[in-house]
Order: C-alpha cells, then structure tokens, then sequence
C-alpha cells in the first residue's frame, strides 16, 4: 500500500473514531449537571452580539442565550463558561466535546446539517449577507459596485461561498480576498486593502457601531444576497440535549407572544390560560419531559428574559444597535418568530 494510500485510509479511521461514542460518555445534561457549568461557544463578533465588555464579561445577545439554558438546565443564568470560537474551530469545539452548545452567528444549512454531526437546534435570528463599504468608494449599492476587491472570511464558509456566486452571477469584476479570522478582515478592510467587506448584515451593523474610527466614512448597503438562519447548534447524538436548546429558544419566543415579562412573571403564575400555565410549570409535565425541573421556564424568564426583552436591550431601540425586528417579530406582528405549542 502506498504512502498517500495508507494515510488516507489512516484518515478515514481517526474520523470514524472521532465520531464514535464512548464508553464514558454520557448525556450532555447529565455532564452539564455533574460539572455544574455550561460550556457554550461564542464569538467575540461585536457589541450587542457577542463580545467581553468592560468589566471583562461576555455581553449581548448570543451570550445571553447561553445563560438562557444555563437558567433552565442548572437553575442560575451565571452558571457559564463561555469558550471563544471563530470560524475555523467552532464546529469541530462541539464535536469533541469541548463545548456542549454553540450560539453564535453560525449559519444553518443542508451541508452542515447533513456532514457535521451536529444539528441546528433553533434559529435565534434570521439575517442575509451583506456589504459595508468605503464611502470614498463612491456607491451605495451593489448595482453601483464595478472593479472592486471584497475581504471576506476563510473560504469554505457560507459568507465565502455566497460571495463567489454573485461575483460569478452578477460581477466578475469582482474580487475576493479572504482571510481565516475576523479580526484580521476587519483590521484588512479598515487599513482599505478591500474596497468592501461582506457577513452577515448584524454583525455588519455591529462593526459599523463600535469598530469603526467614524462610521461616517462607510456605507451599510441595502443589498442582501443570501438567507442566513443563525442559530444554536449541538451534536447530533443526543436528542435529549437538542429537544432542551430547542425548547429553551421557543420558551422565550412564547413568553413574549403571551406577555410574559421578567417584569410580570411573578403575577403570571396564577393564570387562566392553559399554555401559559403550562410554560410556567403551574400544570406540570413538561419540565418532565426534557428532563427539567418543572420550573425551567420561570427561571429563563426571570433571569434572562423573553424574546423580545433579550433582543431589545441588546439589538433593538434600547441599545446602541437600534435594530428593527423585521424578520424577527413574532408571527403575529409579520415577523418568522414562530413556535410549536407548549402542550
């Protein structure tokens, strides 16, 4: 057998164990509960995202989805060790192990789904791709865009790959210049190595908000070129531990759709409607079934929040990102935000 041949097949076999459960693994909530802290990845992407604030801890709204599930699996929202990902080591984080969730603006698609071992567990945003440009490009919108060099992340990744379809569908005058951190195509497109730089449009306005020297000098184009659920992800081996992400998100998304607040929640627990009796564990049943204290849902709420408290304070009109929900309005209000029953 040949050199190449045989570390092919060497290849093969170290995958195929990787990918093998051991002996002593056990459910991710039972390690969770033993360990009594949560390893949730993040990545340090930018004010009201995901980044350390001055007093050194992770803030913003991915962060605050991991005290979320450290609220309903352990009892206390600050029962989290955040572990700092980036695109090249993140999915391979909870494939070992390392992390028991990643919330991050990692985007759900059928490859990864399908090739990764791992599972998205629910969409916590809905996003698109877009731009930011140099103003003293002189265009405001991608039709307006001709030669032109664009920093974007490592190849491989979705951000990467959506941008070779448009240079190749729409201008092949177009450039691509990729780099395998994000800082390093930040600090690339601020010294003008590129004329623009393409990601997901949230973190596109989160670096236009508090990485910029003046965000006067650039333009946030109106143009978007993909769809990009970004989610919380887990291994696929446990079902157990994805029903409870799951179940964590739609908690939050449900609360505020039957106005229940961190404010509120102590009036709400003695309630006539039968869902939000069931969400608040007054009809027990469904803490039982996640494996859950009956209560999970009451703890989320009142440390970390509903939907709409967590992306107000950190993505909406209260924060310095003063975002729209557009997509991210719950149903009722023309947005995606949707959930099954609590029943």
């Amino acid at each position: 057998m040949g050199r190449a041949k045989r570390r092919i097949v060497a290849t093969g076999l170290f995958l195929l164990l990787l990918h093998l459960p051991t002996a002593s693994e056990g459910s991710t909530l039972e390690e969770v509960n033993t360990r009594g802290i949560l390893r949730c990845g993040v990545a340090e992407i930018g004010v009201g995202l995901s980044y350390v604030n001055e007093t050194g801890n992770w803030a913003g709204f991915f962060p605050d989805y991991c005290r979320a599930v450290a609220a309903a699996t352990l009892g206390r929202a600050d029962a989290v060790d955040f572990v700092l990902t980036d695109v090249g080591n993140r999915f391979d984080a909870l494939q070992s192990r390392t992390i028991d969730v990643l919330i991050s603006n990692s985007t759900w698609t059928l490859r990864r789904d399908s090739d990764l071992g791992i599972d998205w567990a629910a969409v916590l945003y809905y996003d698109g791709q877009g731009f930011l440009a140099h103003k003293s490009l002189g265009a405001g919108r991608l039709d307006e865009v001709g030669e032109a060099t664009v920093c974007v992340t490592a190849a491989g990744t979705t951000t990467e790959k959506n941008l070779s379809d448009y240079i190749r569908l729409k201008n092949p005058k177009m450039k691509a210049i990729t780099f395998q951190s994000t800082d390093g195509r930040v600090a690339a497109f601020l010294r003008r190595r590129c004329d623009l730089m393409t990601t997901d449009r949230l973190v596109l306005v989160g670096i236009l908000n508090s990485r910029v020297p003046d965000p006067r000098d650039f333009v946030l184009f109106p143009d978007v070129i993909s769809k990009e659920p970004l989610g919380a992800v887990v291994r696929d081996d446990d079902p157990q531990w994805s029903n409870i992400i799951q179940w964590v998100v739609f908690a939050t998304i449900a609360a505020e759709e039957k106005g229940v607040t961190s404010v509120n929640i102590a009036s709400m627990t003695d309630n006539s409607d039968p869902e939000v009796r069931r969400l608040l564990g007054e009809d027990p049943g469904m803490g039982e079934s996640l494996g859950l204290a009956e209560d999970w849902a009451v703890r989320i709420i009142e440390q970390v929040g509903n939907y709409g408290e967590v992306f107000e304070r950190n993505l909406g009109e209260n924060s310095d990102l003063k975002l729209e929900r557009g997509l991210n309005a719950l149903w009722s209000d023309g947005g995606l935000m949707y959930v099954p029953p609590f029943r």
